[in-house]
């Protein structure tokens, strides 16, 4: 019951649909149910009364950093896959944005994302910048918005490529079945992937993406559009992939125009030791 539950509300965590089952929160056919296992069924009518949640908010939580750059005004973390960037319903705390708040002052009337002028993916690993003051934040989203900044991908996809490079234009919309889901929709958003191949294996290749714009799930989405989903990807990948912790996509280079000296900075870092076991593999 709780898949079920967390498949029609994906902004609930199953760790939270299971708690509010053990409260009695939710029935089945007016039958309070108090086993997530429980077996539901299509016709069945599911009722869910949590309680009130408390105001969402970021708090200070130690945690380790990877920091590549800080100055008064901004900071650049690589963040490791498997950490969620900020607080939602479903992961309230322990994010990046809590270790950062431990780590420096935000100042940011923003009380869940502080400081956060882009997002990658929980799965995602590699870098992203950190607005520490309003100037900052104000010219760092400016600078997304015109396209001014750089923002570099390594991805293992399936599949080789005929093409040396390409673009892909495709808008991007939530899909109406799934909504953990994002689609190439003509009532989506408009989205650019500009990809460039550095190599084909057998049944993989290693590319570069640049994103042009910023849409959730955005390189996953297009390259499935394409045929060449992220290897290690559950949501659009195929389940015979390769073997690791999630999708192989690294945020490998940032570049922006220092928000007070208008210097640009550009930064590159490696993608985390499975992505590089993992091409070493596929060389063989």
């Amino acid at each position: 019951m709780d898949l079920a539950i967390n498949q029609q509300f994906a902004q609930y965590s199953r760790t939270q649909i299971q708690d509010w089952i053990k409260q009695q929160q939710i029935t089945v056919n007016d039958q309070v149910i108090t086993k997530p296992s429980y077996q539901v069924h299509p016709q069945d009518k599911i009722s869910v009364t949590p309680s009130p949640r408390p105001a969402l908010r970021a708090i200070a939580q130690p945690m380790p950093l990877d920091i590549i750059y800080e100055d008064h005004d901004v900071l650049v973390v690589n963040k490791p896959q498997g950490l969620v960037v900020h607080p939602s319903p479903g992961h309230p705390d322990h994010t990046l944005v809590n270790g950062i708040l431990y780590h420096t002052k935000i100042a940011s009337s923003d009380t869940i994302r502080p400081g956060i002028v882009h997002r990658i993916d929980k799965d995602t690993s590699g870098l992203l910048m950190i607005a520490k003051t309003e100037l900052a934040q104000a010219s760092l989203t400016k600078q997304l918005q015109q396209k001014v900044n750089l923002r570099r991908y390594l991805a293992i996809v399936h599949q080789p490529f005929t093409d040396t490079q390409g673009t892909i234009t495709a808008p991007i919309g939530r899909d109406s079945k799934d909504r953990k889901r994002q689609t190439v929709s003509a009532t989506g958003k408009p989205a650019i992937t500009h990809f460039q191949v550095q190599q084909n294996f057998a049944h993989y290749a290693l590319i570069l993406c640049r994103l042009e714009t910023g849409r959730t799930h955005q390189i996953r989405v297009h390259l499935k559009y394409i045929g060449h989903p992220v290897a290690g990807d559950p949501l659009y990948g195929p389940r015979k992939t390769l073997p690791g912790p999630g999708q192989f996509l690294h945020a490998q280079s940032l570049g922006f125009y220092h928000p007070r000296t208008g210097k640009w900075l550009e930064f590159s870092v490696e993608p985390p030791a499975i992505f590089q076991t993992t091409l070493q593999k596929l060389a063989q």
